[in-house]
């Protein structure tokens, strides 16, 4: 039996309702047409040689050139020893969509002096930052008036908390 990637459209009767089939197959060989120039650039961009690779990984010259060219369509035996040559998930080799992780992956922003880090998605409802102040200032942190809550855990040192005219020292 041939897997599933060598299937062509052309294999499928338009009468059986395959439809989403012929289209996963379609997005596969998409998929897998672009390996060959991730991994020349990844290549390039390391530094390395095909002679470099093929040592460390035990894939031949040859593989890997052709890999690199497209002449070769990848395979899993020959993919995870790049990966791990190359220090990367084997979804960066493959390009792999995302998977729908549920875990938060924070992109600090800085705002002035300060960073901030999501620790909730951007969704509707409570946000969770982390905030991280510089060392030592004499300014301290102004909040503005709004509607709803917040609460400040001070994990070290000291905050100066000013609301209004009011500052409140906020300690570990």
């Amino acid at each position: 039996m041939r897997p599933l990637w060598a299937l062509g459209p052309s294999s499928c009767n338009p009468c059986c309702g395959n439809s989403k089939l012929e289209a996963r197959v379609k997005d596969f060989d998409e998929v897998l047409e672009s390996v060959g120039p991730r991994l020349r650039d990844l290549r390039a961009r390391r530094g390395r040689t095909l002679a470099d690779v093929a040592d460390e990984t035990g894939v031949s010259v040859s593989t890997l050139s052709r890999l690199e060219s497209g002449l070769r369509r990848p395979s899993l035996d020959l993919l995870l020893p790049l990966a791990q040559a190359y220090r990367v998930p084997l979804d960066d080799l493959v390009g792999a969509p995302a998977s729908g992780d549920p875990r938060v992956h924070p992109r600090p922003e800085r705002r002035g002096n300060r960073i901030f880090i999501p620790l909730t998605p951007s969704a509707e409802g409570v946000h969770a930052f982390k905030m991280i102040l510089p060392g030592r200032t004499a300014d301290p942190i102004a909040q503005n008036a709004h509607a709803g809550y917040e609460w400040l855990y001070v994990l070290s040192g000291t905050a100066h908390l000013k609301l209004g005219d009011t500052v409140t020292v906020l300690a570990t």
